[in-house]
Protein backbone atom coordinates (compact mmCIF):
# COMPACT_ATOMS: atom_id res chain seq x y z
CA UNK A 1 0.00 0.00 0.00
CA UNK A 2 1.29 3.45 -0.90
CA UNK A 3 1.54 6.18 1.69
CA UNK A 4 -0.74 9.18 1.32
CA UNK A 5 -0.11 12.65 2.70
CA UNK A 6 -2.50 15.27 4.04
CA UNK A 7 -2.23 18.95 4.87
CA UNK A 8 -2.33 19.93 8.53
CA UNK A 9 -5.08 22.35 7.49
CA UNK A 10 -7.08 19.82 5.42
CA UNK A 11 -6.79 16.42 7.11
CA UNK A 12 -9.44 14.84 4.88
CA UNK A 13 -7.69 15.65 1.59
CA UNK A 14 -4.82 13.45 0.42
CA UNK A 15 -2.04 13.58 -2.17
CA UNK A 16 0.56 11.09 -3.32
CA UNK A 17 4.28 11.21 -2.60
CA UNK A 18 5.15 13.09 -5.80
CA UNK A 19 2.77 15.92 -5.01
CA UNK A 20 3.83 16.10 -1.36
CA UNK A 21 7.57 16.12 -2.05
CA UNK A 22 7.74 18.15 -5.26
CA UNK A 23 5.10 20.75 -4.37
CA UNK A 24 6.33 20.91 -0.75
CA UNK A 25 3.63 23.29 0.52
CA UNK A 26 -0.11 22.64 0.19
CA UNK A 27 -2.20 25.38 -1.39
CA UNK A 28 -3.87 26.00 1.99
CA UNK A 29 -0.47 26.92 3.56
CA UNK A 30 -0.51 23.91 5.86
CA UNK A 31 2.25 21.29 5.97
CA UNK A 32 2.13 17.74 4.66
CA UNK A 33 2.01 14.80 7.08
CA UNK A 34 1.91 11.04 6.41
CA UNK A 35 -1.62 9.63 6.64
CA UNK A 36 -0.48 7.00 9.13
CA UNK A 37 2.72 5.88 10.82
CA UNK A 38 2.82 2.36 12.20
CA UNK A 39 5.28 0.95 14.69
CA UNK A 40 8.21 -0.93 13.14
CA UNK A 41 7.71 -4.67 13.18
CA UNK A 42 8.97 -7.23 15.68
CA UNK A 43 11.71 -8.38 13.31
CA UNK A 44 13.29 -4.94 13.35
CA UNK A 45 13.32 -4.68 17.14
CA UNK A 46 14.88 -8.12 17.52
CA UNK A 47 18.04 -7.00 15.73
CA UNK A 48 18.03 -3.19 15.61
CA UNK A 49 21.02 -2.74 17.92
CA UNK A 50 23.16 -4.71 15.47
CA UNK A 51 22.13 -2.68 12.43
CA UNK A 52 24.19 0.05 10.79
CA UNK A 53 22.86 3.59 10.46
CA UNK A 54 22.10 2.94 6.79
CA UNK A 55 20.35 -0.35 7.64
CA UNK A 56 18.17 1.47 10.16
CA UNK A 57 17.45 4.14 7.58
CA UNK A 58 16.21 1.57 5.09
CA UNK A 59 13.74 0.13 7.62
CA UNK A 60 12.51 3.58 8.66
CA UNK A 61 12.13 4.90 5.12
CA UNK A 62 10.19 1.81 4.04
CA UNK A 63 7.93 2.07 7.08
CA UNK A 64 7.00 5.67 6.28
CA UNK A 65 6.91 5.68 2.48
CA UNK A 66 5.61 2.09 2.16
CA UNK A 67 5.09 1.13 -1.49
CA UNK A 68 5.17 4.72 -2.78
CA UNK A 69 8.71 4.04 -4.03
CA UNK A 70 10.00 0.64 -5.21
CA UNK A 71 11.89 -1.04 -2.37
CA UNK A 72 15.15 -1.33 -4.29
CA UNK A 73 15.10 2.35 -5.30
CA UNK A 74 14.29 3.50 -1.77
CA UNK A 75 17.12 1.39 -0.38
CA UNK A 76 19.55 2.86 -2.90
CA UNK A 77 18.46 6.43 -2.07
CA UNK A 78 18.78 5.76 1.66
CA UNK A 79 22.19 4.08 1.54
CA UNK A 80 23.65 6.80 -0.67
CA UNK A 81 22.29 9.48 1.67
CA UNK A 82 23.33 8.01 5.03
CA UNK A 83 26.85 6.95 4.07
CA UNK A 84 28.68 8.80 6.85
CA UNK A 85 28.70 8.20 10.62
CA UNK A 86 26.78 9.83 13.47
CA UNK A 87 28.88 8.88 16.51
CA UNK A 88 27.55 9.07 20.05
CA UNK A 89 30.20 10.57 22.34
CA UNK A 90 29.96 10.27 26.13
CA UNK A 91 31.38 13.54 27.44
CA UNK A 92 30.46 13.02 31.09
CA UNK A 93 28.59 10.33 32.97
CA UNK A 94 25.06 10.18 31.52
CA UNK A 95 25.84 13.23 29.37
CA UNK A 96 26.20 12.33 25.70
CA UNK A 97 26.61 14.21 22.43
CA UNK A 98 25.38 12.89 19.09
CA UNK A 99 27.74 14.28 16.46
CA UNK A 100 25.79 14.98 13.29
CA UNK A 101 28.48 16.95 11.48
CA UNK A 102 30.44 14.23 9.69
CA UNK A 103 28.77 14.66 6.30
CA UNK A 104 30.00 16.60 3.26
CA UNK A 105 29.04 20.07 4.55
CA UNK A 106 29.71 19.39 8.26
CA UNK A 107 26.09 19.80 9.37
CA UNK A 108 23.14 17.57 10.25
CA UNK A 109 21.28 18.98 7.26
CA UNK A 110 23.37 16.67 5.05
CA UNK A 111 21.15 13.73 6.02
CA UNK A 112 17.96 15.40 4.82
CA UNK A 113 19.40 17.28 1.84
CA UNK A 114 21.13 14.26 0.31
CA UNK A 115 18.06 12.07 0.74
CA UNK A 116 15.78 14.72 -0.71
CA UNK A 117 17.98 15.40 -3.75
CA UNK A 118 18.05 11.73 -4.64
CA UNK A 119 14.34 11.23 -4.00
CA UNK A 120 13.43 14.24 -6.13
CA UNK A 121 15.72 12.97 -8.85
CA UNK A 122 13.85 9.67 -8.88
CA UNK A 123 10.40 11.30 -8.77
CA UNK A 124 11.24 13.53 -11.77
CA UNK A 125 13.15 10.91 -13.77
CA UNK A 126 10.59 10.97 -16.62
CA UNK A 127 9.63 14.66 -16.42
CA UNK A 128 10.42 17.36 -18.95
CA UNK A 129 11.60 20.79 -17.87
CA UNK A 130 13.60 22.09 -14.96
CA UNK A 131 12.86 21.54 -11.26
CA UNK A 132 13.44 24.78 -9.32
CA UNK A 133 14.42 24.18 -5.69
CA UNK A 134 13.75 27.14 -3.37
CA UNK A 135 15.34 27.19 0.06
CA UNK A 136 15.64 29.72 2.89
CA UNK A 137 18.60 29.28 5.20
CA UNK A 138 19.79 30.66 8.52
CA UNK A 139 23.12 28.92 8.03
CA UNK A 140 23.55 25.21 7.41
CA UNK A 141 20.52 24.27 5.32
CA UNK A 142 21.70 26.26 2.31
CA UNK A 143 25.16 24.71 2.27
CA UNK A 144 23.81 21.19 2.60
CA UNK A 145 21.23 21.71 -0.14
CA UNK A 146 23.76 23.38 -2.45
CA UNK A 147 26.14 20.46 -2.01
CA UNK A 148 23.43 17.82 -2.44
CA UNK A 149 21.98 19.32 -5.65
CA UNK A 150 25.13 20.78 -7.24
CA UNK A 151 25.46 19.44 -10.76
CA UNK A 152 22.26 17.36 -10.57
CA UNK A 153 20.76 17.42 -14.09
CA UNK A 154 17.32 18.95 -14.45
CA UNK A 155 17.55 21.06 -11.29
CA UNK A 156 18.36 24.62 -10.33
CA UNK A 157 18.65 25.74 -6.72
CA UNK A 158 17.86 29.21 -5.38
CA UNK A 159 19.06 29.87 -1.84
CA UNK A 160 17.81 32.85 0.18
CA UNK A 161 19.93 33.86 3.17
CA UNK A 162 19.88 36.91 5.49
CA UNK A 163 22.62 39.45 4.81
CA UNK A 164 25.23 39.55 7.57
CA UNK A 165 23.55 36.86 9.65
CA UNK A 166 25.42 33.70 8.63
CA UNK A 167 29.03 32.93 9.43
CA UNK A 168 31.73 33.61 6.86
CA UNK A 169 32.41 29.98 5.99
CA UNK A 170 28.69 29.17 5.94
CA UNK A 171 28.24 31.97 3.40
CA UNK A 172 31.04 30.59 1.24
CA UNK A 173 29.26 27.22 1.17
CA UNK A 174 26.19 28.97 -0.28
CA UNK A 175 27.80 31.39 -2.69
CA UNK A 176 30.83 29.77 -4.32
CA UNK A 177 29.58 26.67 -6.11
CA UNK A 178 28.04 28.36 -9.15
CA UNK A 179 26.57 26.20 -11.87
CA UNK A 180 22.98 25.37 -11.02
CA UNK A 181 23.23 27.07 -7.59
CA UNK A 182 22.14 30.73 -7.19
CA UNK A 183 22.35 32.63 -3.89
CA UNK A 184 20.11 35.58 -2.99
CA UNK A 185 21.43 37.78 -0.18
CA UNK A 186 18.31 39.21 1.48
CA UNK A 187 18.53 42.47 3.43
CA UNK A 188 16.44 41.15 6.31
CA UNK A 189 16.12 38.23 8.70
CA UNK A 190 15.75 34.49 8.19
CA UNK A 191 12.03 34.91 8.82
CA UNK A 192 11.91 37.28 5.83
CA UNK A 193 13.67 34.64 3.71
CA UNK A 194 11.23 31.98 4.86
CA UNK A 195 8.26 34.26 4.19
CA UNK A 196 9.46 34.98 0.66
CA UNK A 197 9.87 31.28 -0.10
CA UNK A 198 6.39 30.45 1.20
CA UNK A 199 4.88 33.35 -0.75
CA UNK A 200 6.17 31.93 -4.02
CA UNK A 201 4.53 28.57 -3.37
CA UNK A 202 1.23 30.21 -2.54
CA UNK A 203 1.19 31.88 -5.99
CA UNK A 204 0.01 28.67 -7.58
CA UNK A 205 0.45 29.68 -11.21
CA UNK A 206 4.02 30.83 -10.61
CA UNK A 207 4.77 27.71 -8.60
CA UNK A 208 3.55 25.46 -11.39
CA UNK A 209 5.20 27.44 -14.20
CA UNK A 210 8.58 27.33 -12.48
CA UNK A 211 8.06 23.78 -11.21
CA UNK A 212 8.92 24.98 -7.71
CA UNK A 213 9.83 22.72 -4.83
CA UNK A 214 11.29 23.49 -1.42
CA UNK A 215 14.30 22.06 0.35
CA UNK A 216 13.41 23.55 3.73
CA UNK A 217 12.03 21.40 6.51
CA UNK A 218 8.56 22.31 5.32
CA UNK A 219 9.27 19.46 2.89
CA UNK A 220 8.30 16.14 4.45
CA UNK A 221 11.15 14.31 2.69
CA UNK A 222 13.68 16.34 4.69
CA UNK A 223 12.30 15.06 8.00
CA UNK A 224 12.23 11.33 7.32
CA UNK A 225 16.03 10.83 7.08
CA UNK A 226 16.52 13.03 10.14
CA UNK A 227 14.67 10.41 12.16
CA UNK A 228 17.34 7.80 11.32
CA UNK A 229 19.92 9.11 13.76
CA UNK A 230 17.59 9.03 16.76
CA UNK A 231 17.62 5.25 16.47
CA UNK A 232 21.39 5.33 15.97
CA UNK A 233 21.89 7.24 19.22
CA UNK A 234 19.50 5.07 21.23
CA UNK A 235 21.06 1.78 20.12
CA UNK A 236 24.48 2.91 21.42
CA UNK A 237 23.26 3.59 24.95
CA UNK A 238 23.32 0.76 27.51
CA UNK A 239 20.49 -1.71 26.98
CA UNK A 240 17.42 -0.68 28.92
CA UNK A 241 18.34 3.01 28.96
CA UNK A 242 15.84 5.32 27.29
CA UNK A 243 17.43 8.54 25.99
CA UNK A 244 16.32 12.07 26.75
CA UNK A 245 17.00 13.89 23.49
CA UNK A 246 18.06 17.52 23.79
CA UNK A 247 17.59 19.30 20.49
CA UNK A 248 18.95 22.74 19.59
CA UNK A 249 15.93 24.10 17.75
CA UNK A 250 15.14 26.78 15.19
CA UNK A 251 12.45 25.66 12.76
CA UNK A 252 11.80 22.53 14.87
CA UNK A 253 12.20 20.07 12.02
CA UNK A 254 14.72 18.09 14.05
CA UNK A 255 12.33 17.75 16.97
CA UNK A 256 9.55 16.73 14.59
CA UNK A 257 11.82 14.02 13.17
CA UNK A 258 12.46 12.72 16.70
CA UNK A 259 8.73 12.53 17.33
CA UNK A 260 8.34 10.56 14.08
CA UNK A 261 10.97 8.13 15.39
CA UNK A 262 8.94 7.74 18.57
CA UNK A 263 5.79 7.04 16.56
CA UNK A 264 7.73 4.28 14.80
CA UNK A 265 8.30 2.66 18.19
CA UNK A 266 11.57 4.13 19.49
CA UNK A 267 11.43 4.36 23.27
CA UNK A 268 12.32 7.88 24.37
CA UNK A 269 12.31 9.12 27.95
CA UNK A 270 11.70 12.76 27.05
CA UNK A 271 12.35 15.49 24.48
CA UNK A 272 13.97 18.81 25.36
CA UNK A 273 13.87 21.74 22.94
CA UNK A 274 16.73 24.20 23.45
CA UNK A 275 16.67 27.65 21.85
CA UNK A 276 18.48 30.96 22.03
CA UNK A 277 16.73 34.29 22.66
CA UNK A 278 14.24 33.34 19.97
CA UNK A 279 12.18 31.47 22.54
CA UNK A 280 8.75 31.31 20.91
CA UNK A 281 8.27 27.58 21.55
CA UNK A 282 9.72 27.43 25.12
CA UNK A 283 7.39 30.33 25.92
CA UNK A 284 4.47 28.42 24.42
CA UNK A 285 5.32 25.35 26.49
CA UNK A 286 5.34 27.49 29.64
CA UNK A 287 2.30 29.64 29.00
CA UNK A 288 0.16 27.96 26.35
CA UNK A 289 0.26 31.01 24.05
CA UNK A 290 1.97 30.83 20.66
CA UNK A 291 3.31 34.28 19.84
CA UNK A 292 5.57 34.31 16.76
CA UNK A 293 7.59 37.49 16.39
CA UNK A 294 10.54 38.92 14.45
CA UNK A 295 13.72 36.98 15.14
CA UNK A 296 16.76 38.52 16.82
CA UNK A 297 20.35 37.86 15.79
CA UNK A 298 22.53 35.66 18.04
CA UNK A 299 25.80 33.74 17.82
CA UNK A 300 23.75 30.54 17.38
CA UNK A 301 22.41 31.81 14.07
CA UNK A 302 20.76 28.60 12.84
CA UNK A 303 18.21 29.05 15.62
CA UNK A 304 17.42 32.69 14.83
CA UNK A 305 13.83 31.88 13.91
CA UNK A 306 10.85 33.82 15.24
CA UNK A 307 8.10 31.91 13.43
CA UNK A 308 9.07 28.21 13.37
CA UNK A 309 7.51 26.58 10.34
CA UNK A 310 7.26 23.11 11.88
CA UNK A 311 5.18 24.30 14.82
CA UNK A 312 2.15 23.34 12.71
CA UNK A 313 3.40 19.75 12.62
CA UNK A 314 4.06 19.73 16.36
CA UNK A 315 0.49 20.85 16.97
CA UNK A 316 -0.81 18.14 14.64
CA UNK A 317 1.24 15.40 16.34
CA UNK A 318 -0.08 16.40 19.76
CA UNK A 319 -3.68 16.81 18.63
CA UNK A 320 -3.59 20.59 19.13
CA UNK A 321 -3.44 19.97 22.88
CA UNK A 322 -1.04 22.25 24.76
CA UNK A 323 -1.02 19.97 27.80
CA UNK A 324 -0.06 16.97 25.68
CA UNK A 325 2.89 18.80 24.09
CA UNK A 326 3.95 20.27 27.43
CA UNK A 327 3.95 16.80 28.99
CA UNK A 328 6.26 15.38 26.32
CA UNK A 329 8.52 18.30 25.42
CA UNK A 330 10.43 20.60 27.77
CA UNK A 331 11.71 23.96 26.57
CA UNK A 332 14.71 26.05 27.62
CA UNK A 333 16.22 29.24 26.17
CA UNK A 334 19.60 30.89 26.73
CA UNK A 335 21.38 34.09 25.68
CA UNK A 336 24.76 34.63 24.08
CA UNK A 337 26.69 35.41 27.26
CA UNK A 338 26.01 32.10 29.00
CA UNK A 339 26.45 30.28 25.67
CA UNK A 340 29.96 31.68 25.39
CA UNK A 341 30.71 30.82 29.02
CA UNK A 342 29.56 27.24 28.44
CA UNK A 343 31.83 26.79 25.42
CA UNK A 344 34.80 27.79 27.59
CA UNK A 345 33.67 25.82 30.66
CA UNK A 346 33.07 22.50 28.92
CA UNK A 347 36.33 22.79 26.99
CA UNK A 348 38.16 23.36 30.31
CA UNK A 349 36.33 20.60 32.19
CA UNK A 350 36.23 17.87 29.56
CA UNK A 351 38.35 18.99 26.58
CA UNK A 352 35.24 18.60 24.41
CA UNK A 353 34.53 21.42 21.95
CA UNK A 354 30.93 22.58 21.71
CA UNK A 355 29.90 25.12 19.09
CA UNK A 356 27.20 27.71 19.99
CA UNK A 357 24.16 25.56 19.18
CA UNK A 358 25.56 22.53 20.98
CA UNK A 359 26.43 24.71 23.96
CA UNK A 360 22.81 25.78 24.27
CA UNK A 361 21.80 22.13 24.07
CA UNK A 362 24.33 21.30 26.79
CA UNK A 363 22.88 23.99 29.08
CA UNK A 364 19.38 22.61 28.57
CA UNK A 365 20.62 19.07 29.28
CA UNK A 366 22.25 20.24 32.54
CA UNK A 367 19.03 21.96 33.56
CA UNK A 368 17.02 18.81 32.81
CA UNK A 369 19.36 16.56 34.79
CA UNK A 370 19.09 18.82 37.84
CA UNK A 371 15.49 17.67 38.27
CA UNK A 372 15.97 14.28 36.57
CA UNK A 373 19.37 13.06 37.84
CA UNK A 374 18.97 9.57 36.38
CA UNK A 375 18.39 10.85 32.85
CA UNK A 376 20.79 9.98 30.07
CA UNK A 377 20.77 13.15 27.98
CA UNK A 378 21.76 13.10 24.31
CA UNK A 379 22.53 16.55 22.91
CA UNK A 380 22.28 16.74 19.13
CA UNK A 381 25.45 18.54 18.02
CA UNK A 382 24.26 19.85 14.70
CA UNK A 383 27.33 21.47 13.10
CA UNK A 384 31.12 21.37 13.24
CA UNK A 385 32.68 24.07 15.47
CA UNK A 386 34.78 25.39 12.57
CA UNK A 387 31.63 26.73 10.92
CA UNK A 388 31.52 29.36 13.68
CA UNK A 389 35.21 30.16 13.70
CA UNK A 390 34.92 33.78 14.83
CA UNK A 391 33.02 32.84 17.98
CA UNK A 392 35.15 29.79 18.69
CA UNK A 393 38.42 31.70 18.40
CA UNK A 394 37.08 34.51 20.59
CA UNK A 395 36.29 31.98 23.33
CA UNK A 396 39.02 29.35 22.93
CA UNK A 397 41.81 31.18 21.13
CA UNK A 398 43.17 31.11 17.61
CA UNK A 399 44.15 27.70 16.31
CA UNK A 400 42.12 25.75 18.87
CA UNK A 401 39.56 24.60 16.30
CA UNK A 402 40.82 22.70 13.29
CA UNK A 403 39.11 23.54 10.01
CA UNK A 404 38.47 20.39 7.94
CA UNK A 405 39.89 20.55 4.44
CA UNK A 406 36.53 20.50 2.70
CA UNK A 407 35.62 23.73 4.51
CA UNK A 408 39.04 25.40 4.56
CA UNK A 409 39.28 25.20 0.77
CA UNK A 410 36.32 27.62 0.46
CA UNK A 411 37.98 30.50 2.29
CA UNK A 412 39.64 32.02 -0.77
CA UNK A 413 36.84 31.36 -3.25
CA UNK A 414 34.97 34.31 -4.73
CA UNK A 415 31.49 34.95 -3.34
CA UNK A 416 28.69 35.34 -5.88
CA UNK A 417 25.29 36.48 -4.61
CA UNK A 418 22.39 38.60 -5.86
CA UNK A 419 21.35 41.40 -3.48
CA UNK A 420 17.61 41.64 -2.83
CA UNK A 421 15.19 43.34 -0.45
CA UNK A 422 12.37 41.80 1.56
CA UNK A 423 9.37 42.74 -0.59
CA UNK A 424 7.46 39.82 -2.06
CA UNK A 425 6.76 41.67 -5.31
CA UNK A 426 10.47 42.18 -6.01
CA UNK A 427 11.17 38.52 -5.35
CA UNK A 428 8.27 37.34 -7.51
CA UNK A 429 9.38 39.60 -10.37
CA UNK A 430 12.89 38.17 -10.18
CA UNK A 431 11.56 34.61 -10.16
CA UNK A 432 9.41 35.33 -13.19
CA UNK A 433 12.46 36.72 -15.02
CA UNK A 434 14.40 33.46 -14.71
CA UNK A 435 11.69 31.34 -16.25
CA UNK A 436 12.89 29.43 -19.28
Amino acid sequence: MSQRFYSTKSPDQFVDIKEAVLRSLPADNGLYMPESIERLGHGFWESWRDLSLADIGVHVAKAIFRDSIPADELEKITRESANFPAPLVTVKEKAHVLELFHGPTLAFKDFGARFMARLMGWLTRDDDGLLTVLVATSGDTGGAVASAFHGIPGTRVIILYPKGKVSGLQEKQLTTLGGNITALEITGTFDDCQRLVKSAFLKREMSENLNLTSANSINISRLVPQSFYYFEAAKNLPEGVKPTFVIPSGNFGNLTAGLLAEKLGLEVEHFVAATNRNDVVPEYLREGEYRPRPSVATISNAMDVGAPSNFARLEEIFGYEWEAMKARVAGYAYGDKITRETIRRIKSETDYTLEPHGAIGWLAAEAWRESHPEAHTVVLETAHPSKFLDVMEEELGAGEVEIPGRLACLADRQKSAIQMGTKEGEFHDWLSSIRE
